[in-house]
């Protein structure tokens, strides 16, 4: 049965990518890929479920490396259910986790990463959720620094806490984030060093093939930034990671990704002046041949069954891109 659903579904999915020339891009997003589900991270997949959404992806659509989608996207030589695969971030399991699933069914994906996080570096919300989940109390009292207090007993809880708190934090100024994340993890004795790549795990995955692409320094809320210290995020981040692959980086990725709340129009131009040839944000959608190459929509299903999620991406190729 789910068999002739999903033969179904890529009939369904080559009407709604697009007919001739007019043909839509569909990139999916993701962060980390665990080894096994994790309660405090309910959002990411782990190896079993992204190894049947690349078995998904590699029987019943047409997976393109970045270069080459973006490439056919502009000159309308799409094929139909066309996909290309992102991450963002630099954690290390993308080359220990991502990279064998990607090779076993012959597909290739590009990875946005945040320089400043090579080398033992921790994003300030994995401080967060790592310190709530060692947490050995009931309760967490945030009180003091305005932010709450959270019931912490059971693995829900510390779920929901560590959720509750980043939401509030998300967009506060950058070094302002990063003081109260530092202040929630120094409740603990010690927390992980190891979640984001090494410079040599980087240069281990450009070696497997893989596309690099940029995703800023620090992964800050570039709105929240005056101008200067964007563009060095954006530069800065280009330049390092050029020079540890001698390799050009070509395309980048927007922290958070929302045009107007994560990010402006001139963060945009910043990109097109350090000379990216595309730039992803975090928008729904998919990507038609006269869209903004430096605001392209990315989205991930997360639906936890091959048809479910199937029918959901065949459903997003609906999405109207811009026209020409």
């Amino acid at each position: 049965m789910q068999s002739f659903l999903l033969n179904g579904l890529k009939r369904f999915a080559t009407l709604t990518s697009g007919l001739g020339g007019q043909k839509k891009l569909f990139t999916l997003i993701y962060h980390r890929v665990l080894d096994q589900p994790d309660f405090m991270r309910p959002g990411e997949v782990d190896k079993k479920a992204f190894a049947w959404q690349m078995q998904l992806l590699a029987d019943y659509f047409n997976v393109l490396p970045l270069d080459e989608a973006l490439g056919r996207l502009q000159d309308g030589t799409l094929p139909p259910r066309a996909v290309t695969i992102t991450f963002d971030d630099g954690y290390a399991d993308n080359l220990y986790n991502a990279v064998p699933i990607l090779k076993q069914h012959g597909l290739n994906a590009t990875f946005f990463i945040a320089s400043g996080y090579l080398d033992g570096g921790r994003m300030w919300n994995d401080t967060i959720v790592e310190a709530v989940r060692l947490m050995p109390q009931t309760a967490l009292d945030l009180g003091g620094i305005g932010l709450g207090k959270f019931a912490i007993a059971t693995p829900a809880q510390k779920a929901a806490a560590a959720s509750a708190v980043l939401k509030k934090l998300k967009h506060l100024e950058p070094s302002r984030r990063l003081a109260y994340a530092q202040f929630i993890g120094g409740q603990v004795a010690q927390l992980p060093n190891d979640l984001m790549l090494t410079s040599g795990q980087l240069i281990e995955l450009h070696g497997h093939g893989m596309e690099i692409g940029g995703h800023t320094v620090t992964h800050p809320i570039l709105a929240k930034l005056d101008g200067e210290a964007a563009r060095e995020e954006v530069s800065g981040n280009k330049k390092k990671l050029e020079q540890l692959l001698d390799a050009p980086l070509r395309y980048f990725a927007y922290p958070n990704g929302k045009l107007g709340e994560d990010y402006l129009l001139e963060h945009r131009d910043m990109v097109k002046q350090s000379q990216y040839l595309a730039a992803f944000s975090t928008h729904a959608g998919v990507a038609g041949q006269c869209g903004d190459l430096w605001q392209l929509p990315r989205f991930t299903p997360w639906d936890q069954n091959p048809v479910k999620f199937m029918f959901r991406m065949a459903s997003m190729y609906c999405t109207k891109a811009n026209p020409c």
